[in-house]
């Protein structure tokens, strides 16, 4: 089985919100500063007042790699596939696959949407490409 995240208290309204198909973003209300991953800390201002904002879900490809060889046998069956740092419109980025979408077609810049992969009770986010 792949592995699926542990929530702990900072990171638990992330998942949750993941598990209802929302992207949310952690946001300091002290400085305005929006970061991923979640963390009890701003990481600009190291301000604590943090709160949670819905984030659009949609983005661009700021790079990516295709893993020919799985790291584990559990992404075995998913190789080759595609990781990429995603630079979402609410500006932040965040690491995921990018899904459903042909290889050849993948290109930085490209923009996608997010969608949630279901793991054994726990949704991911993962980026599918939008073509024109």
């Amino acid at each position: 089985m792949k592995p699926v995240p542990t929530p702990n208290a900072d990171t638990k309204p992330f998942w949750d919100a993941c598990n209802e198909d929302r992207l949310i973003v952690q946001t300091c209300n002290s400085c305005g500063h929006k970061q991923f991953y979640p963390r009890a800390l701003c990481v600009k201002c190291e301000g604590r007042d943090l709160d949670w904002q819905d984030a659009a879900p949609t983005g661009t490809v700021h790079t990516f790699t295709i893993a020919h060889r799985a790291p584990t046998p559990a992404f075995k069956e998913d190789a080759p596939y595609v990781l990429a740092l995603i630079d979402l419109d609410d500006g932040f980025r965040m690491m995921m696959n990018i899904v459903n979408t042909p290889h050849d077609a993948i290109a930085i810049g490209m923009p996608v949407r997010i969608t949630f992969e279901e793991r054994d009770g726990q949704k991911l986010p993962q980026a599918e490409g939008l073509t024109s």
